[in-house]
């Protein structure tokens, strides 16, 4: 990792893989571009993602939200800004063994109050589903053997002390391979590396599904990983899913209550 600081179109600073030092003028371009150039991928209201080819590989430029006026100069002076946490946990987790697309860069463009512009530039993953797929297609192939497996990767995260706080159905993306499947994290901007006690680790699957018969397939197979008793893991995943439920639907209702004229 190389640190580099660059003025074109904007002043950018950031950090580049070694690998793509090379191709630096490139991968600038596309940042300074972002606006105009690049095919979006999805529809987020928060974050902009973009496709962009570079000499055959294919980058996903991240755009992050513009902070407010307050994020701005914390995230200037303060506190690391979205980009450049996310490219330092997504080296921290190759280096764990934690799989998640390949890091390439991070970038900010700042003026004199503070962060402006963050991008996190990786290389686009190609992928067979996501967790949502679980939740949402009860009958999809091998759908327990993938959810205890995607169990047992998030128990390898616990083993390894990795708190990844967004732990939620579109966050993990599941590759198919011959003798089983691959679990790459992204969104990487809110993680924890830290021990952790047994109920931040079982709290850490309450956002994942609503589905009780889901939750119970996740707690037997953490039992059988972590010795811990079974009933004691499910009474306590239940209880969290449900306590994380009720409170996401009353923010929802909330929403629709106030906000109808959005």
């Amino acid at each position: 990792m190389e640190k580099v600081s660059y003025t074109a179109k904007l002043p950018l600073e950031g950090l580049v893989h070694k690998d793509y030092l090379p191709q630096l003028t490139e991968i600038v371009g596309i940042v300074t571009n972002f606006k105009t150039q690049g095919k979006r991928l999805g529809d987020g209201d928060r974050n902009t993602i973009k496709l962009f080819d570079l000499n055959g590989t294919t980058l996903n430029v991240k755009s992050f939200k513009k902070p407010n006026l307050i994020n701005k100069i914390v995230y200037r002076y303060f506190r690391k800004s979205k980009a450049e946490r996310s490219y330092t946990f997504a080296n921290k987790l190759l280096d764990k063994g934690i799989l998640t697309p390949q890091p390439i860069a991070f970038f900010e463009h700042s003026d004199v109050i503070g962060l402006k512009d963050s991008y996190y530039i990786s290389k686009h993953l190609r992928y067979d589903l996501t967790y949502r797929e679980l939740v949402h297609q009860p009958d999809y192939p091998d759908h327990e053997n993938i959810l205890r497996q995607f169990t047992a990767f998030t128990w390898k995260l616990h083993q390894n002390n990795i708190l990844f706080k967004d732990h939620s159905p579109g966050n993990t993306l599941i590759v198919k391979k011959d003798n089983g499947y691959d679990f790459y994290l992204v969104d990487l901007n809110r993680m924890e590396f830290r021990p952790l006690t047994f109920e931040e680790r079982i709290k850490n699957f309450s956002r994942i599904t609503p589905k009780k018969e889901m939750v119970e397939i996740m707690s037997d197979e953490y039992a059988k990983l972590s010795g811990e008793d079974y009933t004691k893991i499910v009474t306590l995943m239940w209880s969290l899913v449900s306590k994380f439920q009720h409170k996401y639907h009353r923010k929802v209702r909330l929403k629709q209550k106030y906000l109808f004229w959005r």
